[in-house]
């Protein structure tokens, strides 16, 4: 069984940095690890919904990411850790939320719901506050 377990988050003041990671262990019931797919990092603050955030594709080239995080979010991989990290900076307090990683159903990118990414992490709290 494939799991994804995040790390990283905490309570950092507006414009701070962190950076999150994606450990993955295990094999899903094909037989494959975590480098073969697309993975996702979501978000889900408090009375909302839960939001695609950004994802990568199996090769790690052309993250996409949402336009709320556009040019302070960066998403990267590393296969041989099979690993994903999700560095984020100048963070603002509508940042603050419960982000998950998701394993995508194929090597690209495809969905923005929730129900289109498999495997999810347990979460991790980033609070942005002065």
């Amino acid at each position: 069984q494939l799991q994804l377990v995040e790390s990283g988050g905490g309570l950092v003041q507006p414009g701070e940095s962190l950076r999150l990671s994606c450990a993955a262990s295990g094999r899903t019931l094909d037989g494959r690890t975590l480098d073969y797919y697309a993975v996702a990092w979501f978000r889900q603050a408090p009375g909302k919904e839960r939001e695609r955030v950004s994802c990568i594709s199996r090769g790690g080239s052309s993250p996409n990411y949402a336009d709320f995080v556009k040019g302070r979010f960066t998403l990267s991989r590393d296969n041989a850790k099979a690993t994903v990290y999700l560095q984020m900076n100048s963070l603002k307090p509508e940042d603050t939320a419960v982000y998950y990683c998701a394993r995508g159903r194929y090597t690209y990118c495809s969905g923005y719901r929730a129900n289109d990414y498999d495997s999810w992490g347990q979460g991790t709290q980033v609070t942005v506050s002065s």
